[in-house]
């Protein structure tokens, strides 16, 4: 309490009148100081008239320290103007005293006033060695007071050009913690050695385990502007790996108001580090594709969703259709838009499995386009609750997709996952259900429909990422579910734009593949992630492996065995090949079997059709995996049968 007390208090107490106050005493002391050094102790004859000169004193010293304002500078960020102004209120003091001086030999004042010209000259110099020396070390006693008592940390600074002498300037004059600048680092070979501000610059090879052990590091804030995310990723690896903090500073278009704040500085997060370069997209075909279109987005206010809407909102469309059953998270897209002055939307709260609210929505607005991005998505949930998915991502898909044949809408672009490829759960199963319906249906009908499909999303709603960093903060351990499980991973942005995209490419039919890249196994990443937190694997932060959950997969595909891809125009974007057999009849048949049968509410009945419309879904850690047996041998019986007759 006495801790946060004088911390709280420390400021209070060097306001401007006590600086003031303090300035005019140290001009007094240096008053009395330049008569004992010219005229010794005991002041000889001029005793008598240094104590009608003192008044005067005390009055032209604060008369100009008033005029100039020296005393209004915070003590604690004292520097070059500070020293500046204070160089001009003891020259203003030295000029009044000259006048003084004039006046008093010219018989105009009396003589007790006429101070001798070298008492002037002394005090002058005086007054400007201890006036900034006192900033000096009231600046440095403040920084040490904070140090004992506040929170202190020692840091480098990555990058030794202006953005890095403007980061020194701003973690050294930071109020709410003390920070020591060790050094700069810097691969310009040219700037090695030398030092800015008193701070020495290191080369990169130098600073290693043992350079950060000795000098105490916490901390490396890397200071370069527009740096690109490979050079950012080679430079966080390098940096995390000897057990420090890595933070950034932003680009200078992101600062506020063009001004630099400590408080803008932010450490890492694995987003940065697995972000991977923008997509191209070819603006000016995605321009003429929206302009003037009416478009619908369902599960708006979602992650991939949300950020649709976003982009959409970008291009010169006539109307947008939020369409999303989560009312508080809508309302909070709402309000997002209306701060940026979008007013061209309707958001609507409701639910895609109401056949008759959505035609009503189709029928008032009469949308020109469709994204369907809203779907149950969690792997272990759906698992547990096979009917609910199939009402949201099979139901709720034919409808929209039904309603858009029938409205005539030009194009649906269907939100699709690679867990639908070679499904292993409930959920992946039930979007390629969507997936192989919405493909037949293309045969008949004047919309086009079109699939994306893609990975894991970063920072998206009940990733593996936001889980990890709250049991980074809760002090662990992170819950791997096996030591050899991998993700793609792609951004939010990322695979909005592939969305929009695809849109403007799709003919009708088409399953869009995006390149994920190289997958990652979620070990490392969990172990990444402990040491962006400024902490230890195994000694802080330990990891747990808690087995594969129900349908979940070790590895995750993008194709099933019989699709092959083409390339398009986006060396980024494949189109699938594979071929639905199966006719639109036959295949609406079996969905109209299995929304009979989702009525009844039997989890055995229903994930059985699905595997009879999908017959690639075999389940994994599930106990739907008993169905898979009884299909298996029932499939040996009958091959028996038809070999016997």
């Amino acid at each position: 309490m006495i801790k946060s007390f004088l911390l709280k208090n420390l400021d209070k107490h060097a306001s401007q009148w006590l600086v003031l106050s303090i300035d005019i005493l140290i001009v007094i002391v240096n008053f009395f100081l330049a008569y004992v050094i010219r005229f010794g102790i005991t002041f000889e004859n001029n005793e008598f008239n240094l104590w009608y000169q003192l008044p005067v004193i005390i009055t032209f010293s604060g008369l100009s320290f008033l005029w100039i304002g020296s005393y209004k500078g915070i003590i604690r960020k004292a520097g070059l103007q500070d020293a500046y102004n204070l160089f001009l209120s003891v020259s203003v003091l030295l000029a009044m005293c000259s006048v003084l001086v004039l006046t008093s030999r010219l018989a105009l004042i009396p003589e007790a006033f006429n101070i001798p010209i070298s008492i002037i000259d002394m005090h002058y110099l005086l007054n400007i060695i201890t006036l900034i020396t006192s900033r000096i070390v009231f600046k440095y006693c403040y920084h040490y007071v904070k140090y004992k008592l506040g929170q202190s940390s020692r840091v480098m600074i990555y990058g030794a050009g202006h953005s890095g002498e403007i980061t020194l300037s701003a973690v050294t004059s930071n109020d709410e913690k003390f920070i020591t600048v060790v050094g700069f680092i810097d691969d310009n070979v040219n700037k090695v050695g030398k030092t800015i501000n008193g701070i020495k610059v290191y080369a990169k090879k130098s600073v290693d385990q043992k350079f950060i052990d000795k000098n105490e590091i916490d901390e490396v804030i890397v200071s370069i502007p527009h740096i690109d995310k490979r050079g950012l990723r080679k430079i966080a690896d390098s940096l995390i790996d000897l057990g420090v903090k890595v933070k950034i500073v932003p680009a200078y278009n992101d600062w506020h108001d063009g001004e630099f704040e400590m408080s803008q500085i932010k450490q890492i997060q694995i987003e940065d580090l697995l972000e991977r370069p923008a997509i191209d997209i070819e603006n000016e075909s995605v321009v003429n594709e929206i302009k003037d279109k009416v478009i619908l987005i369902t599960g708006a206010a979602g992650s991939i969703g949300s950020e649709i809407v976003r982009q959409l909102a970008k291009y010169k469309y006539k109307h947008l259709i939020l369409v999303d059953q989560a009312e508080s998270a809508l309302y909070d897209l709402q309000q997002e838009l209306l701060s940026k002055n979008i007013s061209d939307f309707t958001a609507i709260v409701a639910d895609i499995r109401e056949a008759q609210r959505i035609e009503l929505i189709f029928k008032d607005y009469q949308p020109n386009m469709v994204f369907h991005a809203a779907a149950y998505k969690h792997v272990p949930l759906m698992e547990r609750y096979p009917t609910e998915a199939i009402k949201i991502n099979v139901l709720g898909t034919r409808k929209l997709a039904d309603l858009s044949s029938k409205y005539q809408v030009d194009k649906f672009v269907f939100v699709s996952t690679d867990k639908a490829v070679n499904p292993t759960n409930v959920m992946g199963a039930t979007k390629r259900v969507a997936e192989i319906y919405i493909k037949c249906l293309q045969k008949n009908s004047k919309t086009k429909f079109i699939t994306t499909r893609f990975g894991n999303v970063l920072g998206s709603n009940g990733s593996v990422i936001p889980l990890f960093k709250k049991q980074i903060e809760k002090g662990g351990p992170i819950t791997v579910t096996h030591p050899d499980v991998t993700r793609y991973f792609m951004t939010i942005p990322e695979a909005s734009q592939l969305v929009i995209e695809a849109g403007t490419m799709g003919k009708g039919g088409e399953i869009f593949i995006f390149d994920m890249g190289q997958s990652v196994k979620i070990v490392d990443l969990a172990k990444k992630m402990i040491t962006l937190s400024g902490l230890h694997y195994p000694e802080d932060i330990d990891i747990k492996i808690t087995g594969l959950r129900p349908g979940e997969k070790l590895y995750e595909e993008l194709l099933s065995n019989t699709e092959n891809t083409l390339p398009t125009y986006h060396k980024k974007i494949m189109i699938s090949k594979g071929d639905e057999k199966e006719s639109l009849d036959l295949v609406k048949d079996k969905i109209d079997d299995l929304c009979i049968m989702d009525l009844l509410n039997q989890d055995n009945l229903v994930v059985g059709k699905i595997k009879e419309i999908v017959p690639e879904f075999i389940s994994n850690n599930s106990s739907f995996e008993s169905i898979d047996k009884k299909n298996k041998i029932k499939n040996t019986t009958n091959s028996k049968e038809s070999i016997l007759f």
